[in-house]
């Protein structure tokens, strides 16, 4: 967990304000990381920084920032000049509006950081607004600066505390539409519609995050224990897709329902304190106006 806060200031609602800090949900877990290595010596390769003119190694301590104002040219910017560009939404999360928590389409969301209040001042100001937000079942949208560069937050109530998740503006996204295009605008046969939603209904369950553990990291770490025992392994059987699609989709379609069976997975237990802190989910609306209507991918969270 993280334990310094990688931004503080103060969160506004009008007139009504308090101080918070900025926490990183995410952190990084035991990852396998792999070196790059001499193979002719064994040794691992050291990456250096060379002045791209002298070929001379600089240390990374000595060096700054410099904005390329023309080719070869740069603008050395110091800490100054960065702390002379600061914006109200370098310190003060100003909540602009409020949307529906469904609202936003998942593929706009970015990171995500707990919030917190800022020592014991303004603790009151901030379950308040916790929990106003939490009834209306609404995210508060605003800016905040971070790393050099302004973003747009949505944030929502999470157990005791707030999360704020950074926002993708459109212009970061391709257009999903010339992809989307390439896909037939015909209707499916209502019948293999049905069988495919008995299906789903019966894969329906609780939304647990210990399902999303990494497979083959897990795998990975057995190739790595077995080449340091000295034995090998072999790897898993794929069977090769048939990507021709000439197939039975309704025999396929009923065969599922009797393999999978007419018992729905069991739910995975869940917290009390989560369920009561949001609202139920609703369907969210497409972002884009030029794309088909229909039901987008919920984004759960726990």
């Amino acid at each position: 967990m993280a334990d310094r806060p990688i931004w503080r200031g103060h969160l506004r609602l009008a007139l009504v304000s308090c101080p918070v800090a900025l926490y990183t949900a995410k952190h990084e877990r035991n990852n396998l990381h792999f070196h790059f290595i001499n193979p002719e010596t064994g040794n691992r390769v050291r990456m250096i920084t060379l002045d791209a003119e002298t070929d001379k190694e600089v240390s990374r301590r000595e060096l700054v920032r410099g904005y390329e104002f023309k080719k070869d040219n740069y603008l050395i910017m110091s800490n100054e000049d960065f702390e002379s560009a600061r914006i109200e939404s370098s310190s003060t999360v100003g909540i602009d509006k409020f949307v529906p928590a469904d609202s936003i389409n998942p593929v706009y969301f970015d990171a995500s950081y707990y919030m917190v209040p800022d020592g014991d001042a303004g603790k009151d100001v901030f379950v308040v607004l916790r929990d106003a937000i939490a009834q209306t079942g609404r995210m508060a949208l605003s800016r905040v600066v971070m790393a050099r560069r302004e973003r747009a937050v949505a944030i929502e109530p999470l157990e005791r505390g707030l999360v704020v998740h950074t926002l993708h503006e459109a212009k970061d996204l391709n257009d999903w539409n010339k992809l989307f295009d390439r896909i037939p605008d015909e209707k499916p046969d209502p019948d293999m519609v049905k069988l495919a939603v008995q299906l789903i209904d019966r894969q329906t369950g609780t939304y647990d995050p210990a399902d999303m553990e990494d497979r083959y990291e897990a795998r990975l770490r057995e190739v790595i224990d077995a080449k340091l025992r000295g034995e090998g392994i072999a790897p898993e059987q794929e069977e090769e897709a048939d990507r021709s699609n000439v197939i039975d989709l309704m025999a396929a379609l009923k065969n599922s329902l009797d393999k999978i069976g007419s018992a729905p997975p069991k739910p995975a237990a869940k917290p009390a304190k989560a369920a009561a802190a949001k609202p139920k989910s609703k369907p969210r609306p497409e972002p884009s106006a030029k794309e088909p209507a229909r039901k987008p991918a919920q984004r759960k969270r726990a």
